[in-house]
């Protein structure tokens, strides 16, 4: 008799999952619409508009790398940072060393400077 009702809760939850299923589907394509030019729903906004790099304010707020090429090679210290932020227009500054884990986020007002093994400034870069 076991077998039986094995089967029988099996094919009941089966019965089961497959009603919700259905009932899931109907409640979510009830809701969306079949176009977007139905005038009952409402459109969503037009994506923004994205300029070119280096234009409007985020030109102004880029770090200046001229300014600075004369760090590359020199030894760093951390007295230099403040300098090198200042020559640069810098609003951050970020130090990075062989290994070193960074965010890739790109920030044009950043100063990053790039050390290798022996704290020697090998790369100056913005963003």
């Amino acid at each position: 008799m076991k077998p039986c009702m094995t089967l029988a809760n099996d094919l009941a939850k089966f019965a089961l999952v497959g009603a919700c299923a259905v009932m899931l589907t109907a409640c979510v394509s009830s809701q969306m619409p079949i176009s977007p030019a139905q005038d009952d729903v409402d459109a969503a906004p037009p994506p923004p508009t994205v300029e070119p790099n280096g234009s409007g304010n985020q030109q102004a707020a880029a770090c200046n790398l001229d300014a600075i090429q004369y760090a590359i090679g020199e030894p760093f210290d951390e007295a230099a940072v403040s300098q090198l932020q200042s020559d640069s227009s810098a609003r951050q500054v970020r130090v990075l060393r062989p290994g070193d884990m960074a965010t890739m986020d790109h920030r044009p007002d950043r100063l990053n400077i790039h050390l290798n093994d022996q704290d020697v400034i090998e790369e100056v870069r913005c963003g």
